[in-house]
């Protein structure tokens, strides 16, 4: 990846908010714009590898194998069958990684180290998108460390903005030990249905509290999105005309605007 790639750390400790779903859409998307792309699985539960179509026995090199040392980013990416997309898979070996890195004095850094290395050969990724579990735990504060940005996907329901001020917590806790040029790249609002009306009032509501820090696009509830990882494809991929697929387009062009304002700062 090129020095200038930026990093970007999908994040959000509970589950079934779209994480997964945000990090494949938003990575194909900005591949489908004509950005080169990386996802970092670092979720052992490994969605993001099997919705990008990458079947278990595939991973011989694993993001694992990154957080010990043992591969490089370079050694372990696998490309998709999305041009200019690349991802490094997970593996159910993540479950134990926390243990075998605890007593290291780097354990929280492990991944920056990776990505920096990565960084001084001769790759050109523009973004990296790193997928993290639905905890804050050693894998998501190695994802944060080595980010230059976090992306929070926030699902439109009655208690969006539960736990969402213990996230930031962390980010400033990260910001503060180990990084402290990590911004908040964001809060997408996702699993959006129109025709509820406390999913308008989620948005009003967290729009209020958080200002500009929410993407004016919102992610719809959509079928074809829900069924497209079944199939291993994002759904940019299964479904372009669909509303899901068109609104992970619109956010990847709104990302970028983003990006290129946090650079010019």
């Amino acid at each position: 990846m090129s020095r200038d790639a930026r990093i970007i750390t999908v994040a959000n400790q509970k589950g079934g908010v779209g994480k997964t779903t945000t990090a494949i859409n938003l990575a194909t998307a900005l591949a489908a714009i004509g950005e080169r792309v990386l996802i970092v699985d670092l979720d052992p539960q490994g969605n993001a590898s099997t919705g990008l179509g990458i079947d278990r026995q595939q991973r011989r090199l694993s993001s694992y194998d990154v957080l010990l040392g043992n591969a490089s980013i370079t050694e372990a990416a696998m490309e998709t069958a999305v041009p200019e997309l690349s991802i490094v898979a997970s593996t159910l070996d993540l479950l134990g990684v926390e243990m075998e890195i605890a007593d290291a004095p780097d354990r929280a850094k492990r991944l920056h180290r990776a990505l920096r290395g990565a960084a001084e050969q001769s790759g050109s990724y523009s973004y990296v998108l790193i997928d993290c579990p639905p905890s804050l735990n050693l894998l998501t504060v190695n994802a944060m460390a080595a980010a230059d940005s976090v992306l929070v996907p926030l699902q439109c329901e009655f208690f969006a903005l539960e736990g969402l001020s213990q996230l930031l917590e962390t980010v400033e806790q990260v910001r503060h030990s180990v990084n402290p040029d990590l911004d908040i790249q964001g809060i997408v609002l996702t699993m959006f249905d129109g025709r509820n009306n406390l999913a308008n009032q989620v948005v009003d509501d967290v729009r209020q509290h958080m200002g500009d820090m929410v993407y004016q696009t919102v992610i719809p509830r959509n079928v074809r999105v829900s069924e497209a990882p079944s199939y291993g494809k994002p759904a940019i991929l299964y479904d372009l005309r669909c509303s899901g697929s068109q609104a992970y387009l619109q956010l990847a062009s709104e990302v970028i605007r983003r990006e290129r304002r946090l650079r010019a700062a």
